[in-house]
């Protein structure tokens, strides 16, 4: 049973932590200015500055912060950034508290690590695609992804702001699963991913040219493939890699469907670009390549 988060609400508390990254007093004091301004409440984790090991907080620190906006009623979401060590939290999320007091989880990146065993773990919902430094510069799609689904409610459908390219054509559907690519490949075969054996899952994915070249990335394709897992794939939609199109990638993209026999989509609607969309982990979705849509079906 998929359980969703209430929306929020002005006066509202967002908490934030910082699970993957040390966060900057300065940039960070602009990011809670900015929810303050936007209507509701910031609460900063008490160790949100620290550095204990020279690059990151430690575990204990860090999940002691992410656990404190768990259990807190008054905060209605956790938002949190990207970086390198969300890894470290997974077996200290304190899970049965997160089913039992739903919330909205918002990440990207490497919070892809968190969001997803969230939901592998509780059935909660959890939302891909924003991180708090998007609100130093927030955009009008991005803030109109944001209002869509945690303030307005029933977003029925994914709105675009790029082309869409048609890799392998074809319909599906699925429940949402993804995020980063090296983040998604390091939970299969771990405690923290699961599935349905009868389920079927569209897959989104997305990597960027500064962190992985085509090489990286097909290999963690592969490596995706040669899982158990790529037996429940229905679709796969990709996301923003480069300002450029990389014809390597797009070639590596087909492949995949062609040998899969599923659809797969390019687009620049999501990921470490222009365009943050907002994609609900375990929501079960419709994906036509050829009305170039996908549908959120509940």
């Amino acid at each position: 049973m998929i359980i969703k988060p209430e929306l929020l609400h002005k006066g509202d508390v967002i908490g934030i932590v910082s699970p993957s990254h040390v966060a900057s007093v300065e940039e960070y004091e602009e990011i809670m200015s900015r929810i303050e301004n936007m209507g509701f409440h910031a609460k900063a984790g008490k160790n949100l500055y620290k550095d204990t090991y020279g690059y990151i907080a430690a575990e204990n620190e860090r999940a002691d912060d992410f656990n404190e906006m768990v259990n807190d009623p008054a905060v209605k979401m956790v938002f949190f950034g990207g970086g390198e060590g969300s890894i470290d939290l997974l077996p200290l999320i304190d899970y049965a508290a997160v089913r039992k007091q739903p919330k909205i989880y918002v990440s990207y990146s490497d919070g892809t690590s968190i969001l997803n065993s969230i939901y592998n773990r509780t059935g909660l919902m959890t939302y891909y695609g924003q991180t708090p430094g998007l609100l130093k510069d927030l955009r009008h799609y991005d803030y109109m992804q944001f209002a869509a689904h945690f303030l307005d409610g029933n977003v029925t459908s994914f709105t675009r702001n790029s082309k869409w390219h048609i890799l392998n054509p074809g319909v599906c559907r699925g429940r949402l699963t993804g995020g980063y690519l090296l983040n998604y490949a390091l939970l299969l075969n771990s405690p923290f991913f699961n599935y349905g054996n009868a389920e079927k899952y569209i897959l989104f994915l997305e990597d960027y040219e500064q962190f992985n070249d085509i090489g990286t990335v097909s290999m963690l394709i592969s490596h995706i493939e040669q899982s158990d897992f790529a037996d429940h794939i229905s679709g796969l939609l990709f996301g923003h890699y480069s300002e450029s199109i990389h014809p390597e990638l797009m070639e590596r993209l087909k492949r995949f469907g062609v040998k899969h026999d599923v659809p797969v989509v390019y687009c620049d609607d999501f990921g470490h670009g222009n365009n943050h969309a907002i994609l609900p982990i375990g929501c079960d979705a419709a994906l036509d390549t050829g009305k170039c849509e996908m549908l959120f079906l509940g």
